[in-house]
């Protein structure tokens, strides 16, 4: 009881001195309508992320996991690698990604070229070395030409693949939704959405989602009131910094397209939204949502749907 007493007041503290800080600006913020970027390079690593010959078994691609027309995820709750080998974590989505302070549940990578030669590396993801990489690719004429095009290079190294789908993944951002347009003064929410977005606020799931992503900009506990299981096969920050204060801590996801990016969580154990919002009121702010409120943060949430990229919409050819 002790325990869970202190556990409140640091939380109820850490509200007060994050909405004086959080006050001072705006909450949130929309998402650029335009982002730039390398457009040769972002097509080359358009077609290195659906290249399945970058998986060891000739199986796998980026998009087998992150599936650009259903919100940049898989809808499984752990993903299948190589040889169907499942991922130890929840696929996040990789739209908007690089608004993300750290990429991965744990941050483990510090950008998306990190990210991109984990996945590829990762013994449950593709499961390839630099070289093997290099090798496959460097035996297709298409692709030396097109490196040789994109970089003016005649022999394709690791760090151009990596750099050229980062720079694709980089394209990648969903502007335009509902809440954006209402922020940018454009349109109107309904009363409901409007409402959602209040207890949104005043109910403390802005202490954590805020900022262009609505997320993915600091490291918080999923369990700061009420514990949630843990396991050591998870990799959560702990994995990193094996300090004990971080099991179960994890980067904030975004909230971008939440209503398409189920399971939900780092362990996909929440297979609707509404069941993801009760498990957050309860875990994480101690609270019972009544089913008004329940109806209202869900409207809300759902106004957070933005438009595909137009990378994606101008030639889905791969």
């Amino acid at each position: 009881m002790k325990e869970c007493n202190l556990r409140i007041i640091f939380f109820v503290l850490s509200l007060v001195f994050l909405s004086f800080n959080l006050c001072a600006a705006r909450l949130i913020t929309p998402i650029p309508q335009k982002i730039e970027y390398n457009e040769a390079k972002a097509l080359l690593g358009k077609k290195l992320f659906y290249e399945k010959m970058l998986s060891k078994d000739k199986k796998i691609s980026c998009a087998s996991c992150h599936d650009l027309y259903s919100g940049g995820t898989d809808h499984r709750k752990f993903s299948i690698g190589v040889f169907n080998r499942v991922h130890s974590i929840n696929s996040p989505t990789v739209y908007n990604a690089i608004f993300n302070f750290r990429q991965n549940w744990n941050g483990s990578a510090k950008d998306l070229k990190e990210q991109a030669a984990m996945a590829i590396k990762g013994f449950s993801e593709m499961d390839m070395t630099e070289k093997e990489v290099e090798d496959r690719l460097n035996k297709s004429s298409k692709y030396r030409e097109l490196f040789y095009k994109v970089y003016g290079i005649n022999e394709i190294k690791f760090s151009y693949v990596i750099d050229a789908i980062a720079e694709f993944e980089k394209a990648l951002i969903t502007p335009n939704c509902k809440f954006d347009k209402y922020l940018r003064g454009e349109i109107e929410l309904t009363e409901d959405e409007k409402d959602g977005f209040s207890l949104f606020k005043s109910l403390g799931c802005i202490t954590c989602h805020n900022g262009v992503n609505l997320g993915g900009n600091s490291y918080q506990k999923i369990g700061i009131i009420f514990p949630h299981k843990w396991s050591e096969k998870v990799p959560d920050l702990y994995q990193i910094t094996k300090d004990p204060e971080d099991k179960n801590v994890f980067k904030v996801p975004t909230l971008r397209n939440i209503e398409i990016t189920y399971p939900y969580f780092h362990d996909g154990s929440a297979k609707t939204l509404k069941e993801a919002v009760e498990k957050m009121a309860l875990h994480n702010l101690g609270l019972e949502l009544n089913k008004e409120e329940m109806k209202k943060i869900l409207m809300f949430l759902k106004t957070l749907t933005g438009e595909l990229p137009d990378i994606i919409k101008e030639n889905k050819e791969k």
